[in-house]
């Protein structure tokens, strides 16, 4: 399955925020223009269609997914008991590459997905290299023993940070202790507005 390679910071700019960690700096000192030679001119009042379609696409290019990925997560939320923007959210959130970054295994999304893809992550003692892999409750996901001395994968092993009430991590073996609540997944992103845009 493909992927954008473009320039991301590109993306932070057409949406506004900083999509990636890295970018918060730049928007923060630059503002958000909209890229391209008239960026700084198009601030002309967005419809409610516009509004919903930068909601959706912020949230598809938050986890790195390309246009058919993202409608087909939201058909299967969709047929799922529940909250159709509540569950689209926990679908991407438990996606494999999702919860290694989430875990601290990987500092951003992209470079999470590299680690699977290249088969560095074992998910119940299997090794898994499908970034969307769906991890279930109760699965634990580990990073393979001969990435112990990538010098990428010791810093991000050695950095303290706080990890959500859903996942819990003992030294390179996390574990999904259950679905992620809305407020424990992506803020920033209105997946009602994505349910109104799927729905029109």
């Amino acid at each position: 399955m493909g992927r954008y390679t473009g320039p991301k910071r590109r993306l932070s700019r057409r949406e506004g925020v900083a999509i990636f960690a890295k970018d918060a700096a730049y928007i923060e000192r630059k503002g958000a223009v909209a890229p391209g030679q008239h960026g700084a001119r198009s601030r002309r009042r967005i419809s409610e269609f516009g509004v919903q379609l930068r909601e959706k696409q912020k949230a598809k290019r938050t986890y790195g997914l390309l246009e058919k990925q993202f409608a087909r997560y939201y058909q299967m939320a969709s047929k799922k008991v529940g909250n159709t923007g509540e569950v689209l959210m926990q679908l991407l959130e438990t996606r494999l590459d999702n919860v290694v970054y989430r875990l601290g295994l990987a500092s951003s999304r992209a470079a999470a997905r590299q680690l699977v893809s290249h088969g560095h992550i074992l998910v119940d003692n299997k090794k898994v290299n499908i970034p969307s892999f769906q991890v279930k409750t109760g699965s634990t996901v580990a990073i393979s023993h001969k990435m112990l001395d990538n010098t990428q994968v010791k810093k991000n092993l050695t950095i303290a940070q706080t990890l959500p009430e859903w996942l819990d991590r003992k030294a390179i073996v996390g574990k999904v202790l259950r679905l992620p609540k809305r407020d424990e997944a992506e803020q920033g992103i209105s997946e009602q507005l994505i349910v109104e845009y799927y729905s029109r």
